[in-house]
């Protein structure tokens, strides 16, 4: 017998690890998505059926790929008996093969054939972002839905438009070919962002996914060797490669997030961040004008290279947001350039700036924390503690709820208020 908490770990690790490779590839061989997703969920329910009998595999993702596959194989052949369609007979004839069909490079990886069909140019660019997240990110109808602003039955009607829109136009699980690219890359840019924004600050449950976060930076590799000349491909690929990099050090031992500033930058994977500044080396060198990715990367670029937060150059990040403001205005760049205005110019001046954009944000969770840090640093004690208030109230996880609450004792303590 083995311990069902060892099970458990191994299973998450394996599903973390090899969900994504599993379904696309379950995908392209049988054309069925939902098929795809629920031989994998029946793997899962094998694998804590016998593993605590049989013990962990030495090799517990195959176990789930042969699982899986042997899985689709029995529904297909009794759908072949039912119906003798030649599509399943094909896939089943495949599936009897192997799962690990993939050409050479990147055109033959399923993850990404899986990415660029769910960008397809003829389905709306809604059903694109949410099929991506659905079989791409693994996210559940649920949470695409809060992501949208939609209810979850909306949701689930709109996932099974894309899907039959799939099957009825015929869109191949392939990537196009190189001068059909461009029709997709926007949007396979897109959701590979989305993707890892959800990795990076979840929506519900945990407040991290490494697991989502690791996955999208790999994507978004794969997008960048597909395509070595794009500056905006390249621009993603050291943008999430700087931001996955800090990692380890955005929480404390006891589990508590720890600002940007506060983090020991000695916990920063100097890997990721040398594979990042490269990436953003190879973006400047494409000679075009920097884009939305390629300019976030510039800033994560600047705090990376900054050897304390002190040393942060805030005159350049600015700037920066400037550029993204032209590029594509936005509200909330607007908010995270007031944040840098307030480290470039003083606080009074990032509260100036908060103030500018008026009711735009007035629904935006993060806008009442940023101006209670902004109040707490300008040493407005008693507005900073009234901020708070309002921002543990809206915070969407408990280790930013706790962050929040240590910051409102902090300046609700003994030295009083203005």
């Amino acid at each position: 017998m083995t311990d069902a908490a060892d099970v458990r770990a191994a299973l998450g690790d394996a599903v973390a690890a090899e969900r994504l490779r599993i379904v696309a590839a379950l995908i392209r061989v049988t054309g069925d998505w939902d098929l795809a997703e629920d031989c994998l969920q029946d793997a899962v329910e094998r694998a804590l059926e016998r593993w605590p009998l049989d013990g962990v595999p030495d090799h517990p993702s195959a176990w789930l790929t042969t699982t899986a596959r042997r899985r689709a194989v029995d529904v297909l052949r009794r759908r072949q008996t039912e119906r003798a369609k030649l599509r399943e007979a094909q896939a089943l004839a495949e599936l009897s093969r192997d799962l690990t069909g993939d050409e050479p490079g990147p055109y033959g990886d399923d993850r990404l054939k899986l990415l660029f069909t769910c960008c397809h140019p003829a389905l709306p660019m809604a059903g694109r972002v949410a099929l991506t997240l659905r079989s791409v990110a693994g996210l559940s109808t649920r949470q695409i839905a809060r992501a949208f602003l939609v209810s979850e039955a909306t949701m689930g009607q709109r996932l099974l438009r894309t899907k039959n829109k799939i099957e009825h136009a015929g869109i191949g699980f392939r990537v196009p070919e190189p001068h059909r690219l461009a029709a997709r890359t926007d949007a396979v840019l897109a959701v590979v962002y989305l993707t890892f924004t959800e990795g990076y600050a979840a929506t519900e449950g945990e407040p991290f996914r490494d697991d989502l976060a690791a996955e999208a930076v790999q994507l978004a590799g794969l997008v960048a060797q597909l395509l070595p000349e794009d500056d905006e491909a390249l621009g993603l690929h050291a943008l999430l490669l700087l931001q996955h990099a800090r990692r380890a050090a955005r929480t404390d031992a006891g589990g508590e997030l720890v600002t940007l500033e506060d983090q020991d930058r000695g916990r920063w994977d100097h890997d990721r961040v040398v594979a990042g500044l490269a990436a953003l080396a190879a973006a400047r060198a494409t000679g075009r004008p920097p884009g939305y990715y390629r300019l976030q990367a510039e800033i994560a670029g600047l705090h990376a290279t900054a050897a304390h937060a002190d040393d942060t150059d805030w005159v350049r990040i600015v700037a920066a947001y400037d550029a993204l403001l032209t590029l594509r205005p936005s509200p909330v760049i607007a908010l995270n350039r007031a944040v840098a205005t307030g480290f470039r110019d003083g606080p009074a001046a990032g509260l100036a700036a908060v103030d500018e954009l008026g009711d735009e944000l007035a629904d935006y969770p993060l806008l009442p924390a940023v101006r209670a840090d902004l109040l707490r640093r300008a040493g407005r004690r008693r507005e900073a503690a009234a901020a708070y208030r309002d921002a543990v109230a809206s915070a969407r996880s408990e280790p930013e709820r706790q962050l929040l609450e240590r910051r409102l004792r902090e300046v609700s303590g003994p030295a009083g208020g203005s």
